[in-house]
């Protein structure tokens, strides 16, 4: 099912008898449901943008790479840079900006400047019920009832299908550059980049890769700004070694293409960065990348292997970005918290029908 306007969604889901795997273009097939497919692709298109007031306006289906294309035509962007899980999960279609904020997805940047749902300034969706619901609006003020907006960004489909998404948007830099470090372990990597993320040189990405032995560290901004703050910044490192200048393939780094064509299970963890190096020496994985001055890791381990397990209890939540069909996908909640989640469903998706046991 693939609705063309809202009106019809509504109609839809109003009139299901059975339950529904909600997608926008199937590029992040993250969490195992079995029910009628319903995509919000027919749904597409920019419907306002404003470039003098940094603010886009678009269907749920649209594009990012519709979206991008429009913004750089202005020198304008998405600052939070969304993941392309294609290459990683080997899947075909073109990612969506509604399927972007449901699953909140965020890339490197992030450290410096939010996620993507810190920039949704408004939503509109379709509840499980049936109902068209509107939260927000297309200004960063805007404090009116509840904020749904933040609700809905990562919840995946299971409070609601999202029709329209107002975004607030930033100018594009002049340059960038990128410090690399070679040869620290992952403790000292660590301690690198929580150093650099702590300067005021204003880090807009800072990732470590182990098997590779680099440790990199990105500027932007004016390109006067950009030379003082990476020469300033190379001396701030300079008890980790020498911090040379390098290209570097942020994209990559963002997209985990490093593990695209490696066979195994890919585990997403989010952790303190103090607690990084030490959650990865207990695990005996195939390979780790540490994003987000280690408090992301992405993890490569033999198929079929229990991360959380191994684990055992830590701060933090293991997900299951790509592996074994039986394991869940989403790390367990704590039971208050469930009880919470629980609650929310069963108010916007009294029937559960949205993404059935997505989440749980």
């Amino acid at each position: 099912m693939t609705p063309k306007s809202e009106q019809e969604l509504a109609e839809i889901i109003a009139g299901s008898d059975g339950p529904l795997r909600i997608m926008g273009g199937g590029t992040r097939p993250i969490g195992r449901v079995e029910a009628a497919p319903l995509s919000t692709g027919g749904m597409s298109g920019i419907t306002l943008y404003e470039p003098g007031a940094l603010t886009l306006v678009a269907q749920a289906g649209t594009p990012v790479a519709e979206i991008t294309a429009a913004l750089a035509a202005e020198n304008q962007r998405l600052a939070f840079e969304p993941m392309d899980h294609r290459p990683l999960l080997g899947t075909v279609g073109e990612p969506t900006i509604g399927g972007v904020i449901a699953a909140n997805v965020s890339g490197p940047r992030r450290i410096a400047v939010g996620a993507a749902r810190d920039f949704a300034l408004g939503v509109r969706f379709v509840d499980g019920a049936g109902r068209i619901i509107k939260n927000g609006g297309r200004v960063m003020k805007n404090v009116t009832g509840y904020d749904l907006v933040k609700l809905m960004a990562g919840s995946y489909g299971t409070l609601g299908v999202l029709t329209e998404v107002a975004l607030k948007v930033l100018p594009d830099v002049e340059a960038a550059t990128s410090l690399v470090l070679d040869g620290l372990d992952d403790t000292t990597a660590i301690q690198a980049m929580s150093a650099a993320l702590g300067s005021p040189y204003e880090v807009s990405g800072v990732a470590h890769d182990p098997q590779a032995g680099k440790t990199r560290f990105r500027l932007e901004g004016f390109a006067s700004s950009v030379a003082y703050r990476a020469a300033a910044l190379g001396k701030a490192l300079a008890r980790f070694g020498t911090a040379v200048e390098a290209d570097t393939d942020w994209a990559a780094i963002r997209d985990v293409t490093a593990f695209a064509r490696q066979a195994g299970d890919v585990w997403r963890i989010s952790t303190k960065p103090s607690e990084a190096a030490a959650l990865v020496a207990r695990i005996g994985a195939d390979a780790v990348q540490y994003d987000w001055g280690g408090g992301l890791i992405w993890v490569l381990m033999p198929g079929g292997a229990d991360l959380r397990a191994l684990l055992g209890a830590f701060d933090g939540h293991a997900t299951l970005i790509r592996g074994a069909v039986d394991t869940p996908s989403f790390q367990p909640e704590p039971a208050p918290l469930a009880a919470i989640s629980a609650g929310l469903r069963a108010k916007f998706d009294p029937r559960g029908i949205l993404n059935l046991g997505m989440m749980t």
